[in-house]
């Protein structure tokens, strides 16, 4: 029986310091160590990142990851990254999570792993003015004569693909490159995050444009971090449900798609 007992204590101990070994390499350790917590991001996506008149990254997620840093007893360091740079960025410990309103995919969480989401956004249509007029579904502009355009790599590349067989696809660098397109009269529609798309009209296109604002699909938005990180997982996970249920995220959503006083340090 001690024997038995013997070797139920040297399992429970060597649990327990792989767990403290676990902690040790937790990324959450190294903020609170570091005193500093790095967010990768790409400005640029209204209005959850972009740069104001001063060159200031402003915007929800950069809300976020303040209040973020805050309760982690923490400074907040921004990391502006390229887009296709972020995952990489993130596994080669550049920063340590990303925060650029990240569709949560299948692919990527190959890669890194998601917290819960913190919003859930859909794929709309902004369109040039009178195209459309006649138009019940967004299978009407599925048209060989017209051009579609979004940004590279993202979701909403790959849901053109998907729900748009026959009109033209181009794919730019940026958001702001592919619908200026059609700003310009180069194409005629742009698919992207419906969020954007509301800035993007309070801001530019009124009077040039049309949104569609019936979501094409469903995708919730997630913060990144590296793989096998348990510890860091869980208490992100703890500080969303805390900010949703303390009117903290409330007030953040107020003041980025509600309210659009913020127009006015980017014009």
């Amino acid at each position: 029986m001690k024997k038995i007992w013997l070797g139920i204590l040297i399992s429970v101990c060597t649990l327990l310091g792989a767990d403290m070994s676990l902690w040790q390499k937790s990324t959450l350790n190294e903020i609170i160590k570091r005193g500093e917590l790095r967010v990768g991001l790409e400005p640029g996506y209204l209005p959850f990142e972009m740069k104001d008149k001063k060159g200031n990254v402003i915007g929800f997620d950069v809300d976020l990851a303040r209040e973020m840093a805050k309760a982690m007893g923490v400074k907040l360091k921004l990391v502006p990254t390229s887009w296709d740079g972020l995952i990489p960025g993130l596994v080669t410990e550049k920063f340590d999570i990303i925060i650029s309103g990240m569709t949560i995919s299948q692919e990527r969480n190959l890669r890194v792993n998601f917290v819960e989401p913190y919003i859930v956004v859909g794929q709309s249509l902004l369109v040039k003015k009178g195209l459309e007029k006649g138009v019940k579904s967004y299978k009407d502009l599925d048209k060989p004569e017209l051009t579609l355009v979004t940004k590279f790599g993202v979701s909403a590349e790959y849901a053109a693909k998907r729900l748009f067989k026959n009109a033209k696809l181009k794919t730019y660098d940026t958001e702001a490159e592919a619908v200026q397109e059609v700003l310009n009269g180069k194409a005629d529609m742009f698919i992207f995050d419906l969020p954007f798309n509301v800035a993007f009209m309070a801001q530019k296109g009124q009077g040039y444009l049309v949104h569609l604002d019936t979501s094409l699909t469903y995708e919730p938005l997630g913060w990144a971090i590296k793989k096998g990180d348990p510890d860091f997982l869980n208490w992100l996970n703890h500080f969303l449900a805390q900010i949703k249920h303390d009117g903290t995220y409330d007030e953040l959503y107020e003041r980025w798609f509600v309210d659009n006083k913020w127009l006015e340090k980017i014009q």
